[in-house]
């Protein structure tokens, strides 16, 4: 008998970029941080309580069928101030995609397309928080 196949969590995130060394640089500015795992044509950070993996990839690594700009898959990443988070991503030059909505039940979803067509969500959701603070 073998055990079915389980889905046990995100291990990374990929965004793509035409400019990949810009893209690397704006993604450093917004995380805080350069990433931890660099080669060439990919970089790599680890963010959050989790340690989720966020990876860039230069798009001339993109497989043959896999559409460029915003799909229909949106991760989000869980900001305590989705307001303030979304307007930074404006300043920073990110383009309105969906302004801070209130899903009720106290999450709050936004998303913004990154300046190399990447769809990216940010999120205050209140399982997360739990989940971190039972955790110690």
């Amino acid at each position: 008998m073998t055990e079915t196949p389980k889905m046990r969590g995100m291990a990374t995130v990929s965004y793509w970029a035409e400019d990949w060394q810009a893209a690397k640089k704006w993604y450093a500015e917004l995380i805080g941080f350069e990433p931890y795992f660099l080669r060439d044509g990919y970089a790599e950070w680890r963010l959050g309580d989790d340690q989720d993996e966020l990876g860039l990839i230069d798009s001339r690594y993109r497989a043959p069928g896999v559409a460029s700009g915003p799909g229909g898959v949106v991760v989000y990443w869980h900001v305590d101030d989705v307001h303030g988070m979304y307007a930074r991503l404006l300043d920073m030059g990110a383009t309105a995609h969906e302004p801070p909505q209130d899903r009720g039940a106290g999450f709050v979803t936004a998303t913004v397309v990154d300046p190399f067509g990447n769809l990216l969500g940010v999120m205050y959701n209140p399982h997360f928080v739990e989940i971190v603070a039972a955790r110690g």
